[in-house]
């Protein structure tokens, strides 16, 4: 049976876990952070990352499930709003800018791995015939459907449905902003691999620094609570699953407090 939740304890732990954070105390915040967590073993908050991006906990393998289904399926009814005109993000145009551009498809099969509201679904949708939709936010995916542009749509952890899935191959695989919310990107590499047809198409959008940047780790929570990779660890991970790369080409992912979020748009091709 789950844990039942103390709303009121956890709230005023996790408020002031912020307030102290803002204001510079980092071992006050740091307390209260490990007393919510302690409150909500589940980490609806996401306060493994939150503590990563401070230096006072170790880098999870990835964002915890219970914080991205929360943060958006809270932010579902704004999330074009925030996500397109606040933040500049444009990812999927540039997907398809690229793959027209290098003349691959139209496209029998498309899966989009956290299609979100529908974004590359929307950007894509004259390019393949089929297109399956995965998000981990039910609010999200009710949105999706309201357009009516995927065939199939899917309320999952998209490492989970990869692993599960016994539908036919698909020939082109997307993840836009995906990465962002995984530290090791094995699991999402090798489920790729397992559900693309041979030369099948993978392209992903991730948020980089540079090795030096990173100290030599292959991935760091930065301070907006999301992870940056190492193009290097990209690179050598995708190689090592068997693809490869046809472009790995640098992009501004988004606007971050008004700065651009270096990253990269990565094409790869199953062998």
């Amino acid at each position: 049976m789950a844990q039942k939740i103390d709303e009121e304890a956890l709230a005023e732990a996790y408020n002031r876990a912020l307030a102290l954070e803002k204001s510079g105390d980092v071992d006050g915040a740091e307390a209260a952070y490990r007393q919510a967590l302690a409150l909500d073993p589940d980490d609806h908050g996401g306060i493994a990352v939150r503590l990563a991006a401070l230096g006072r906990g170790e880098t999870p393998p990835k964002a915890p499930e219970a914080y991205v289904e929360t943060l958006f399926d809270q932010h579902a009814a704004a999330f074009e709003d925030i996500l397109v005109e606040q933040l500049g993000y444009a990812v999927p145009m540039f997907v398809r800018q690229r793959l027209q551009t290098l003349g691959l498809g139209p496209f029998k099969r498309l899966l989009d791995l956290g299609c979100g509201t529908g974004l590359a679904g929307v950007a894509l949708g004259d390019m393949a015939e089929d297109m399956t939709g995965i998000d981990i936010s039910e609010n999200m995916v009710e949105i999706a459907h309201d357009k009516e542009i995927y065939e199939t749509l899917y309320v999952a952890e998209v490492e989970d449905f990869l692993e599960d899935n016994d539908d036919d191959p698909f020939d082109i695989i997307t993840a836009c902003d995906v990465v962002p919310y995984l530290g090791g990107l094995e699991a999402l590499f090798f489920g790729a691999a397992e559900n693309l047809r041979p030369k099948g198409l993978f392209i992903f959008s991730a948020e980089t620094r540079s090795a030096e940047e990173l100290a030599g780790e292959p991935y760091r929570v930065y301070p907006f609570h999301r992870f940056v990779h190492s193009p290097d660890y990209i690179r050598e991970r995708l190689l090592a699953t068997g693809f490869e790369i046809l472009e790995m080409q640098d992009i501004n992912v988004r606007m971050q407090e008004g700065e651009p979020s270096p990253g990269v748009l990565v094409i790869a091709r199953l062998a």
